[in-house]
């Protein structure tokens, strides 16, 4: 049998996750008192059910301070279970709140981002013992869907660190949940080529024309080699999300060229990987 924990930060999307693992055969409970989940856990063992979820987080309240004890009575028990904890950016949240104006748990009549601090922080055991994390601040639901079937349908090989590749152009500014952001304007820009005006660096003339370069070359490859260096330090410090943003002037051409590039070079790596061009499809 197969038994998953659904928890994490509310408005993260432990509603939508419980739905996919429903599609997916499993048979899921959400917002189950803590005090029923060993009793719970004895009847499904009765059961026939193969794949179970059920979903815990902080409407539990007070009792939320007894799940540590009880999921350690269900470990020395004999039982297994996992834990997918759902995370997910503070000012994301807010911003999800304010759009589909809820209140949040445990903000009350207060601001919703002190609800948020305090929720974190009560949860910050779930998340210890978590053996999946997914960061959802900048997931589509079809992009979080398929690293649930990842984990929970194909049982592929997932890291809890995710790394996005993303192009732009500085005329449109800097994206503003970047992490390391590098300027590749010092390149010779295809815009001035006739023949690469109107092409991208989805094309192979203007990948190659920018690959060409041997700037380009000493950039990926000292961009690379520092990236393998600092990743295994964010990880250490717990950060599970990595946002790499490689800007030209347009974000149509350079840019684009070594995102796909570097992301070649990273694609080996025991990380998830994502890449983006924001700004590929704007005209100049």
């Amino acid at each position: 049998m197969r038994f998953v924990i659904v928890t994490g930060m509310s408005g993260a999307g432990k509603s939508s996750v419980l739905k996919m693992l429903e599609d997916a055969g499993y048979f899921c409970v959400d917002n189950l008192p803590i005090q029923l989940v060993k009793k719970f856990v004895r009847l499904i063992l009765q059961g026939k059910q193969s794949k179970v979820a059920l979903g815990l987080d902080i409407r539990s309240g007070h009792a939320l301070r007894e799940l540590d004890h009880v999921l350690n009575d269900i470990k020395q028990s004999g039982f297994s279970y996992e834990i997918l904890f759902l995370d997910c950016a503070p000012e994301v949240l807010v911003k999800r709140y304010k759009e589909t104006r809820r209140n949040h748990p445990l903000s009350g009549l207060g601001r919703v981002d002190k609800g948020i601090q305090l929720e974190r922080e009560q949860l910050e055991f779930l998340r210890k013992k978590a053996d999946y994390i997914i960061d959802t601040s900048h997931l589509l639901i079809r992009e979080l869907k398929a690293q649930i079937n990842k984990i929970y349908v194909n049982d592929e090989k997932f890291s809890n660190f995710i790394i996005t590749m993303l192009s732009f152009g500085f005329k449109y500014g800097i994206p503003v949940d970047s992490d390391l952001v590098f300027d590749v304007r010092f390149l010779p820009n295809p815009f001035y080529i006739p023949g690469l005006k109107k092409k991208t660096g989805l094309d192979s003339e203007v990948n190659q024309y920018v690959l060409a370069s041997e700037a380009a070359s000493k950039f990926l490859d000292k961009l690379e080699e520092m990236l393998k260096f600092l990743i295994p330090h964010y990880i250490a410090e717990g950060k599970n999300q990595l946002v790499v943003s490689i800007g030209c002037t347009g974000g149509k051409h350079r840019s684009v060229t070594l995102v796909n590039e570097i992301a070649k070079r990273m694609e080996h790596l025991e990380y998830g990987l994502k890449v983006e061009h924001r700004d590929i499809e704007k005209d100049d």
